[in-house]
């Protein structure tokens, strides 16, 4: 299974997006830190994210995680997409006539418009909550990840980061796991 659903379906959510990077690379995440590159290492990522726009008969989730799927200049989708738009398509979601080419606009899309970046799994949260922030805090006192950057992916928080790198995967995704039914409830 290349998702996790916590919850029912909803048109608006939150998620976490599993990123395998497959060798070391260097990227500027648009305008952040100027636009200097950060090297990233081979491995795991996570990055914390929502989408829970109110506009009247939109699916913002289902857009938002087949917008993240999406490569710009026609490049070939992450192999993800297909079971996430089959998903959808279940609930009800139907895809917007007239879309044009992807534009990379928040920090993240710079790093999964890379050929050596794919999405491997999404942990989705349907509901009207936000839970990127919790999720966030969570993901950031696991001793398994570590940040990559304060504010990156996180434009809109006060403090923090969305994107990790995982240092112990084995370990990571059955506590992850195991610690968001609680987290729901909470939120």
């Amino acid at each position: 299974m290349q998702y996790t659903i916590f919850g029912q379906n909803s048109r608006q959510g939150s998620y976490i997006l599993l990123i395998e990077l497959d060798r070391r690379i260097k990227v500027a995440f648009g305008k952040f830190r100027k636009g200097r590159p950060l090297e990233l290492q081979p491995g795991h990522y996570l990055y914390v994210g929502s989408a829970l726009g109110s506009a009247k008969g939109r699916s913002p989730l289902a857009s938002r995680l087949l917008r993240h799927a999406s490569r710009s200049d026609g490049r070939p989708a992450h192999a993800i997409r297909s079971a996430l738009l089959d998903l959808f398509m279940s609930w009800g979601y139907r895809v917007p006539a007239g879309r044009g080419m992807k534009k990379l606009h928040w920090h993240i899309d710079y790093l999964l418009d890379r050929p050596e970046a794919e999405i491997r799994h999404v942990f989705i949260f349907p509901g009207e909550t936000r839970l990127e922030s919790q999720l966030a805090e969570l993901l950031a006192a696991m001793p398994e990840t570590s940040p990559i950057a304060d504010r990156l992916g996180a434009q809109d928080a006060t403090a923090g980061t969305h994107l990790f790198r995982i240092n112990e995967q084995d370990a990571l995704l059955p506590r992850l796991e195991k610690a968001m039914p609680e987290l729901i409830r909470q939120g």
